[in-house]
């Protein structure tokens, strides 16, 4: 039997566990699905905004691999500092796959960055995902104006949810007090900015049109500032995602607002240089104009412009952090790794493995993971013959309890869903996300009473 464990139940680490034990041919394999959070699905529960119904249905599908019978899901196990050593999981595993994701964002690095109400669009994700990490304060208090910088799907996204009105909100499962900081929030204008041009956005074409299907919100975009990128005026040559990209912003564009109670402005060549402070905290961003400097970047012109801001959330990528025991690239933000076998001062090391954002950079999208985990698990199985020879646990969770660690296995989970459809059902609504960790917590050990 080959024990493996997989540290992180998100998409990448799902479908490793899908690949380990559906595959045929022996060894038999038994896969311990572990994650620091009680919760299972990774960033389809705590990073799919709450309106995209749709992309959130995939949890239904990672939950059918959890629920084999060959794959265990034991929550609320760290691995690191104050948890399980990284030595100590590989002694009672034969093999283990990291999929830990990238943990954290990308920096602006301008003066003013950290100004209160500057915050990540990954803060701002997690306040209305109900992760019970996320910062307990209401975001939009006091703000009438927004910048978000970044054009990608993450950037969009929030922009979208600043701009939705509450009894659309009021459907999804977004957690009460976000819900109730939104409904009582006063946010008119709502600014997404990147430093390159329209062409070059990183958004979907998708993600983009639902923006103009808001009921409460106009998408105001400058022509002139489009005309700046040469592929705007010109789009054939683009590739086909590109150009539907700029038919939608050509069309809002060339269209008259409607005078609804939001605008949303898409905004394009603007660089920030600099967060400036207004009684205490943020009150508005400095942006430099750019121009494209002929080989797919920009330079800047010299001239500045100022967006009235009392809330900036940076959208500009993501970044890995180091697990201890594992060796790190702080260049790359990524473990060092061959097909998914991870190296050590460029050597194999045999029975360690990654997988997802950890291995590969915070690339792709959800479906992106599943040819990732694939390769990864084509390499362990590989190596499977020589790894099953060494001798281990031969029930891990045994030694995991014995080390004081208290897993929350799968019927633990499924308490923690009773109980939020016990809440969605006292609010008036449908299922309402738990928001913190006591609540999560307290459902899960329900299920051992």
């Amino acid at each position: 039997m080959l024990h493996v464990a997989v540290v992180g139940s998100g998409p990448s680490g799902v479908y490793s566990a899908q690949g380990l034990v559906r595959r045929s041919g022996p060894p038999d394999v038994r896969v311990d699905v572990l994650d620091r959070l009680p919760c299972p699905y990774g960033l389809v529960r705590y990073g799919v905004a709450p309106d995209h119904e749709k992309i959130k249905s995939l949890q239904n599908n990672l939950r059918g691999v959890l629920e084999d019978e060959r794959v265990r899901f034991l929550g609320g196990v760290r691995i690191g500092p104050g948890g399980i050593p990284v030595s100590r999981l590989r002694e009672l595993y034969h093999a283990v796959v990291y999929c830990v994701g990238a943990a954290t964002d990308r920096r602006l690095g301008v003066p003013g960055e950290d100004l209160p109400g500057s915050r990540s669009a990954t803060e701002f994700v997690s306040w209305y995902s109900a992760h019970p990490d996320a910062a307990v304060e209401g975001f939009v208090r006091d703000v009438r104006s927004a910048v978000v910088i970044g054009v990608g799907n993450v950037a969009v996204d929030v922009t979208r949810i600043l701009a939705r009105g509450a009894p659309e909100l009021s459907r999804t499962d977004i957690p009460e007090a976000a819900l109730a900081a939104l409904a009582a929030g006063a946010v008119t204008d709502i600014s997404m900015v990147g430093r390159r041009g329209p062409s070059q956005a990183r958004f979907t074409t998708k993600e983009l049109r639902e923006l103009g299907t808001l009921p409460d919100a106009d998408v105001v975009v400058d022509p002139a500032e489009l005309a700046l990128d040469p592929a705007y005026l010109d789009p054939s040559g683009l590739p086909a995602a590109q150009r539907r990209n700029v038919e939608v912003l050509r069309g809002w564009a060339e269209a008259a607002p409607l005078g609804r109670p939001r605008r949303i402005r898409p905004r394009f060549f603007l660089r920030p240089v600099e967060l400036l402070a207004d009684g205490g905290r943020v009150g508005a961003v400095r942006f430099e104009r750019t121009v494209p400097d002929g080989s797919g970047g920009v330079t800047g012109t010299g001239r500045y412009e100022e967006i009235e801001a009392q809330l900036v959330l940076r959208s500009v990528g993501y970044r890995g952090v180091p697990l201890d025991g594992l060796p790190f690239d702080p260049l790359l933000g990524t473990v060092p790794n061959l097909a998914g076998r991870v190296l050590r001062d460029g050597a194999v090391v045999p029975g360690e493995y990654v997988a997802g954002w950890i291995k590969r950079g915070p690339t792709g999208v959800i479906g992106t993971n599943r040819p990732c985990a694939k390769e990864t698990v084509t390499s362990l199985l590989e190596d499977a013959p020589v790894l099953v020879r060494r001798k281990v646990a031969e029930d891990p969770l045994e030694a995991l309890r014995a080390a004081g660690v208290r897993p929350v296995e799968w019927a633990g989970w499924q308490a923690i869903e009773r109980a939020e459809a016990e809440l969605g059902a006292r609010l008036g609504r449908g299922v309402v996300k738990l928001p913190d960790w006591d609540a999560l917590w307290a459902a899960a050990w329900a299920a051992s009473t």
